[in-house]
């Protein structure tokens, strides 16, 4: 990768993050004060954002609310600021409004491998041990090989089984096609609490990567109780060569300095926008280096191998709760394999690619790519955060 010095900063208004129909959405947003050296929970009304933390402190206390959608269109508000102002304002310093990621207490979880086409590119990290210079070549075998057997396939079915016994005679079967396509999805913890950065901010990718890319994802937000209360986009970041070289570098690979986004906003499920609409989600994808480069893609939840409900099911029941409430990474369709820098090598990142993730039900999530190493550090957790509450007194 190149130097991250001099990197651009993206350009961000009001129109270029709410959703199309943003009139008619209930939309959550976290705005960091200066006043109060903390977040407020806030809701997105017009080009306005409204400060609605004496009414509920946390937006983890809202998800918990039957009327959480009626609290973000009607309750009388504190502060306003408009959205312009806060997506120009530079993203961590602590004296200026700006925008935060849109969850707080919410465990930060995610499932991997829950696409089919994506599913056939982590096989090939993991035959490739997580060299890019190898993946044409494993692409090809694979592709021979699998050919259409994954294709509507659904995990933990008979289809699925004989796919297996497939790919076992052909000595390909792998950890990644059993979460796949097996019974269970895979589920795992993708960052600490309170550590995910939003629109607008540096995203980080681990120095030591040579092989790496976004994954845009629809993200759920659900509540203590297991109910899907609202969705919004992340940016899972994908260190293709570390993951494989193990699966058991999952951690290191996924959890890093700024190496979560999630955003603009939380839109909660209403009459407008409910489960159906979230399972009919396009997501586009676009990255711009500083170089000229342009990459596109799309992911279509349409093309998900297991449901959402079923993601949730597998995350929160009596095997597991969360009091505080845990946001999903559902996957993504996903994986590029265009080359950039040279013939064979595939996509990896460039330190300064502006990142844009949307949908036209959700808005847009920018970022900027930069080391993890030189990323805004991560200063502000729960002490924190309960600290600036009762300074305010909504404790």
């Amino acid at each position: 990768m190149e130097s991250a010095a001099a990197r651009p900063r993206p350009v961000l208004t009001a129109g270029s993050v709410l959703p199309e129909d943003a009139g008619r959405a209930a939309l959550v947003a976290r705005v960091h004060h200066p006043e109060w050296d903390g977040p407020c929970v806030a809701a997105v009304r017009g080009e306005h954002v409204v400060d609605l933390t004496a009414v509920v402190p946390t937006v983890s206390d809202l998800m918990e609310r039957d009327d959480a959608a009626a609290v973000v269109r009607e309750a009388e508000g504190g502060q306003a600021w408009r959205l312009d102002e806060l997506l120009e304002a530079p993203a961590g310093r602590r004296d200026v409004a700006h925008l935060l990621s849109p969850v707080d207490l919410q465990v930060i979880k995610a499932a991997g491998v829950t696409f089919a086409r994506s599913l056939l590119e982590r096989v090939i990290e993991e035959r490739t041990g997580g060299d890019p210079a190898q993946a044409a070549r494993v692409r090809a075998r694979v592709r021979q090989v699998v050919g259409g057997a994954l294709d509507g396939i659904r995990p933990g079915s008979p289809q699925a089984d004989r796919a297996k016994d497939l790919l076992v005679s052909e000595g390909l079967w792998s950890q990644y096609l059993e979460v796949g396509i097996g019974p269970d999805p895979e589920v795992f913890t993708k960052a600490p609490v309170l550590s995910a950065v939003g629109t607008g901010a540096d995203i980080g990718v681990l120095g030591a990567s040579v092989w790496n890319n976004p994954e845009p994802e629809v993200v759920l937000v659900v509540d203590s109780r297991g109910r899907v209360r609202g969705a919004t986009l992340g940016n899972d970041v994908n260190l293709r060569d570390i993951e494989g070289r193990s699966a058991l570098l999952l951690s290191r690979a996924k959890d890093n300095n700024a190496s979560c986004a999630i955003g603009p906003f939380v839109r909660l499920l209403d009459e407008d926008f409910g489960l159906d609409t979230v399972r009919g989600l396009d997501i586009g994808l676009r990255v711009d280096g500083t170089d000229g480069y342009v990459l596109h893609g799309t992911s279509s939840m349409r093309e998900i191998s297991r449901d959402v409900l079923d993601l949730v099911a597998a995350t929160h029941g009596p095997h597991h709760q969360y009091p505080d409430g845990f946001v999903l990474f559902t996957g993504t369709l996903f994986a590029p394999t265009e080359d950039r820098q040279a013939p064979g090598a595939g996509f990896t990142h460039e330190y300064g690619d502006i990142v844009r993730i949307s949908s036209p039900r959700l808005g847009a999530l920018v970022n900027t790519v930069v080391p993890s190493e030189q990323a805004a550090p991560w200063t502000s957790g729960v002490r924190a955060l309960m600290r600036s509450l009762a300074r305010r007194g909504v404790l």
